[in-house]
């Protein structure tokens, strides 16, 4: 591995924005085109801190946040949704960003990357999703029947104000933590104390339980399916073929997508988990580099409408 992959998020300047009276984590490394970098759930900016680097020495101006509700960022007690943190990311790039640019997210990321792409194509150069989520919480006939009686009576636990938080205390343990990554993490080493602590950490800030609870009992938003025939600009899709959150199978909306006509790109990436982004980092930063190049050089003779 490159000393620029060994950089950790000590190394990024971190900054805050205000969004609704709420403040908003953020940083930002390089010149050149715009990216804006969305993590999935629990997760912050410091994901990014394998890839950040890499895509700004290649020459690119590379913006992570941290959603309302996790990281750095301030946690209200909120109704969440996927529509909160699409008119967040509006915002943001309105306040920040001057031209287009290319959202890359993982996981409940990769679907606002791609609710940005579709619905906001203004903003939007392009949208790269690594292992996408297909809904911010899953919709009751994509479970069968025990389980979704499990997951109903998990959910009222995690709302309800006794048991909420010690649902919510057994969760966030380092060692819960841990047990859970090695479930979607492929190589048990790429799992770290510092990964373990990024997640742990905002998990002990005031309102967390709260922001946890709204978000499992939240709606699922839109799904993919809804929203790839709105899509016009082009996309990179990233998955990890060993995922058992969200199985290699869910590409194949994609893929459907791309005989229709759509612009989109598929990579799957061999023994890699829900996070290839940060588990093989030296596998996904190349692709992603060499995508946004062939992006970039057919921008330079087109206009986007």
């Amino acid at each position: 591995m490159t000393l620029i992959n060994q950089l950790t998020t000590a190394t990024f300047e971190k900054l805050f924005w205000t969004w609704k009276g709420y403040k908003i984590q953020y940083t930002v490394m390089g010149t050149g085109r715009p990216l804006v970098l969305i993590h999935g759930f629990g997760a912050s900016i410091g994901h990014w801190r394998k890839n950040i680097p890499v895509l700004a020495a290649a020459g690119y101006q590379v913006f992570a946040i941290d959603l309302l509700g996790f990281g750095g960022s301030d946690k209200p007690p909120l109704n969440y949704t996927l529509e909160v943190w699409v008119e967040l990311v509006k915002d943001f790039c309105t306040a920040h960003i001057s031209e287009p640019a290319v959202f890359i997210g993982n996981s409940i990321g990769a679907l606002l990357s791609l609710m940005v792409v579709a619905e906001h194509p203004e903003i939007a150069a392009g949208g790269i999703l690594i292992n996408s989520a297909g809904g911010l919480s899953h919709r009751p006939h994509e479970l069968n029947p025990p389980l979704r009686i499990v997951m109903s009576t998990f959910n009222r636990l995690v709302g309800h104000p006794i048991s909420g938080k010690f649902v919510f205390n057994r969760i966030r343990q380092k060692e819960q933590i841990r047990r859970t990554l090695y479930q979607v993490y492929r190589d048990r080493q790429a799992v770290t104390d510092e990964l373990v602590d990024l997640l742990y950490a905002p998990s002990c800030d005031p309102g967390a339980q709260q922001v946890f609870a709204s978000i499992l009992t939240a709606p699922p938003g839109p799904s993919p399916a809804v929203l790839l025939p709105k899509v016009k600009r082009p996309l990179l899709v990233i998955w990890g073929a060993d995922d058992p959150w969200t199985p290699i199978t869910g590409a194949k909306i994609y893929e459907e997508a791309r005989k229709n006509g759509k612009e989109i790109k598929i990579v799957p990436i061999p023994n890699a988990g829900h996070c290839p982004h940060d588990e093989v980092p030296d596998l996904v930063n190349p692709q992603i580099v060499e995508w946004l190049l062939q992006l970039h050089s057919l921008g330079d003779r087109i206009s986007f409408e």
